[in-house]
């Protein structure tokens, strides 16, 4: 089965994001997904919270802020500590029973791990479509896969719902979490998108501010 998966998305547990979990069904849903990974950060509570009791595939996620940038765990269903170095890092996400995947390496401004991807990691996010500038970080992270030979994955980073689905990765595997991130280890899986267009990131920026202002 072909599967289409958002592999990089923050919901409100993530003090940044503005996507609740019912604008997360709902729009990956409108734009046409199978599976989306949560993938907050530095935490996994809320991924495991709406997994439940809802009728489509979360892969519970983190985004785990190590000592030489970020890497996302899929399958992960307990914190990863955060600071560590990127090769730890990576273990602890494996001892987890999760996969590592190094998100945005070459991007501006997001912490990035592009000098410290490893063969350990399991794939390289080489199209992220938060990512500035967005060719750049994509042929870049294109070279570190070959190079590494590493399978390729897309994630949105999205933090606001209309985000989501700009990137996404193709997987072929049945709609479980254990399958899908088997066969991207496996590299049977391909990434897609284009950058998220300016004025969401706009509105997203307006809407963030807007909610401060209110609880403060």
């Amino acid at each position: 089965m072909q599967l289409k998966a958002d592999l990089h998305v923050h919901t409100t547990y993530s003090s940044d994001s503005l996507i609740t979990p019912k604008d997360l069904v709902f729009y990956a849903k409108q734009r046409g997904l199978n599976a989306v990974a949560v993938t907050d950060h530095n935490q996994v509570e809320g991924a495991l919270k709406i997994a439940t009791g809802i009728d489509f595939l979360i892969i519970p996620g983190t985004e785990v802020s190590s000592a030489d940038g970020h890497v996302v765990g899929l399958n992960v269903c307990e914190a990863i500590p955060r600071g560590l170095r990127a090769d730890e890092t990576v273990d602890r996400i494996h001892a987890a029973g999760g996969i590592a995947i190094a998100c945005h390496p070459y991007a501006l401004f997001k912490g990035s791990v592009g000098k410290s991807i490893s063969a350990k990691f399991d794939a390289i996010e080489v199209i992220n479509a938060s990512a500035m500038p967005f060719k750049r970080s994509i042929r870049k992270a294109r070279a570190a896969a070959e190079r590494f030979g590493l399978p390729q994955v897309a994630g949105t980073d999205a933090h606001y719902g209309q985000q989501i689905g700009y990137a996404y990765t193709s997987i072929d595997a049945e709609p479980n979490v254990e399958a899908v991130t088997e066969a991207i280890v496996r590299g049977r899986c391909q990434p897609h998108g284009e950058p998220v267009p300016l004025m969401l990131k706009i509105a997203k920026q307006f809407q963030y501010y807007k909610r401060k202002i209110a609880m403060s």
